[in-house]
């Protein structure tokens, strides 16, 4: 025998262990007496996940940021580029949230496609990694729904300042150098 499975009561736990302990010294002598809780074993199964959690949670958030500077510095180079159109643009008299929304088009329509593409292969993928789980859960499609509004929103939050202050910019500046 490797491994031997009990059922025991708790109210009497450690005169059952001993009892256990002097059983299986008699019955195997040249086998040394090791024991473990079910639900312990089971939690070390499941420390790496959690540990993998915390990994994929902090790289994630590096990810985050790092995107969220990217697109506030492509912002920049654009609203910088495009100085000249902004000022136009405003002495013909268009509004500073048209001017935000021209800014910002372009950039929500690329997150748009981003989140077409990456959706079915996070399902796929999750799906897959949950298929290792005796007990798994189902992934709902609101999750993705939810996941890719926070991405519009957070690359509307670092696209829009500078779409704004380019909107609010004084257009006389900006036409002065032709």
């Amino acid at each position: 025998f490797n491994h031997i499975s009990l059922r025991l009561h708790t109210t009497e736990l450690s005169s059952a262990m001993a009892f256990v302990e002097q059983k299986w010294h008699k019955l195997f002598p040249q086998n040394p007496y090791e024991y473990s809780f079910l639900d312990e074993e089971f939690n070390k199964q499941y420390v790496t996940d959690e540990r993998m959690g915390r990994t994929f949670l902090v790289f994630t958030g590096i990810a985050i940021f790092i995107a969220c500077l990217g697109l506030f510095g492509l912002a920049t180079f654009i609203a910088r580029q495009r100085t000249k159109e902004i000022g136009i643009r405003k002495v013909l008299g268009a509004s500073v949230t048209g001017i935000v929304g021209l800014l910002s088009k372009d950039f929500v329509k690329l997150v748009l496609i981003a989140i077409l593409v990456a959706t079915p292969i996070a399902w796929w993928a999750t799906s897959m990694w949950l298929e290792d789980f005796a007990y798994r859960t189902n992934i709902q499609w609101w999750i993705f729904v939810v996941s890719g509004l926070s991405a519009v929103v957070i690359a509307l939050f670092a696209v829009g300042w500078q779409a704004v202050r380019a909107a609010i910019a004084d257009p006389v500046k900006s036409l002065r150098e032709e």
